[in-house]
């Protein structure tokens, strides 16, 4: 039983891995990628990113939807694991792929392997939070499931941002463009791998209905769905503090700091964020999960703080500060809604009846992920057009306060925004016990029916 468990725990670490090979450096690099090695304006490049995440606001709902129809000899989640790792893992290499375009075919073919890119995440992602749902249906478990998923996200982020750029130099020889080209497939083969190992062990064994639910079914789990509706919130606005803040990180450190040395150093850091992430389970059972994820967003707006202070001060060490600060605040900010996301889908099944899983976690994982992160990259895209950013030149005092604006009070203030809605959650939190065991009673007479007829 002990070996199944941490098999189980470290293969559900493995799938996050998987993602991260690519997405991270979507998320940590892609705009300067755009920006200053394909030749695209900030403005246009701000312009693909919202384009992705507007595409999201389709698809997320739709491959959750497609995720409650499904039913196969391997669960709901699990095989899709199987069915789209090489299609992603080949459009995430694509995305860095650099034709010699004109301008307007340049920007029409990021768009299109980028959104395409972001449609198959989405499509891959969505089970690893579904998936949790059915690998346990104790609550504690799932938090301690959730800290290991996000291990294996900050070991995938540590992988690439101690790697990616050096390997990029390295294996191009100062063409950066050929760098990528080269890099990327071999991150896409980890990614395959690594999902393909996820597939081989993971079992679902928390069953829900056996019959594929309608739409009208799906989307009736969201009707008084109060904590699904208060992760959503949160979750947005958190994402979009947090990709801002990565996305305009190489800027900031590059023309304000002037130490464009620290960058794969400060993206690295995301690695400590373990510190407290580890500490989840305990957290949340010494405090309530509303008390933890309302003090971790609180955490991460004081870190910002921190960094303006920093450049008030034209202080490198206080900068890091901050910056580390933020790593370790918004690490619990980040893995919280995916283990309370699979209690959303036990409340909407214990109020209305309808498991859901594959829309509440689509719409409440992979659409806020996704959506926020484009708007975090499209916005500080934009602010750097508004302030006239021009690439590798001297910056002006304008562009300057630009980068500022972006990378410190834009995060600032999303955090705050994500910390409102979770004051609320206090209410549904102390409902969870209950829902289980109604749930456990519910299961074992329809078993028992079952068997009887």
């Amino acid at each position: 039983m002990k070996n199944s468990v941490l098999t189980t725990r470290l293969s559900y670490t493995a799938s996050e891995v998987a993602g991260q090979l690519i997405f991270c450096v979507v998320s940590f690099y892609l705009l300067k990628f755009y920006t200053d090695v394909y030749g695209i304006s900030a403005a246009a490049a701000g312009t693909i990113l919202l384009l992705a995440r507007s595409v999201d606001a389709i698809d997320a709902p739709l491959w959750g939807i497609l995720f409650d129809k499904t039913h196969s000899r391997w669960g709901k989640s699990r095989p899709w694991f199987l069915w789209l790792c090489v299609p992603f893992a080949f459009f995430g290499v694509l995305t860095f792929v650099t034709p010699s375009f004109g301008a307007m075919a340049k920007v029409i073919y990021a768009a299109a392997t980028y959104v395409v890119c972001s449609i198959l995440y989405t499509g891959i992602n969505t089970p690893v939070t579904s998936i949790l749902s059915a690998l346990t249906g104790d609550t504690h478990e799932r938090i301690t499931l959730t800290s290991f998923r996000m291990f294996g996200s900050k070991l995938g982020v540590l992988i690439v941002n101690l790697t990616v750029l050096k390997m990029v130099t390295w294996l191009g020889r100062g063409n950066d463009r050929l760098g990528f080209m080269l890099v990327m497939p071999m991150y896409a083969c980890g990614t395959v791998l690594l999902y393909l190992l996820a597939f081989r062990n993971l079992k679902e064994v928390v069953t829900s209905e056996k019959h594929r639910l309608s739409i009208r079914q799906s989307f009736a789990a969201l009707h008084g769905n109060g904590p699904w509706f208060i992760i959503f919130f949160s979750s947005f606005f958190f994402w979009i503090a947090f990709v801002s803040r990565i996305s305009a990180a190489p800027y900031f450190f590059q023309y304000v700091l002037r130490r464009k040395d620290l960058i794969s150093v400060a993206n690295s850091l995301d690695v400590i964020s373990l510190a407290t992430i580890v500490l989840l389970p305990w957290f949340c059972r010494r405090f309530t999960k509303r008390t933890v994820w309302v003090a971790s967003l609180a955490g991460a707006i004081v870190s910002q703080v921190v960094i303006q202070a920093g450049v008030a001060e034209s202080s490198s060490a206080i900068v890091m500060t901050g910056w580390s600060l933020g790593f370790l605040t918004s690490g619990v900010a980040m893995a919280i809604p995916f283990s309370t996301l699979s209690d959303s889908v036990d409340y909407g099944e214990w109020k209305r009846g309808v498991r859901a899983v594959g829309l509440l976690t689509a719409l409440g994982a992979a659409f806020c992920l996704k959506a926020g992160s484009g708007l975090g990259g499209a916005l500080p895209a934009w602010i750097l057009s508004w302030y006239s950013y021009v690439p590798n030149v001297e910056q002006t005092q304008r562009s300057l306060h630009g980068i500022e604006l972006s990378f410190i009070w834009l995060p600032a203030l999303c955090y705050a925004l994500a910390a409102i809605p979770v004051f609320f959650y206090y209410r549904y939190e102390c409902l969870e016990l209950r829902i289980r065991k109604e749930l456990e009673q519910r299961r074992s007479m329809a078993t028992a029916i079952s068997s009887s007829v």
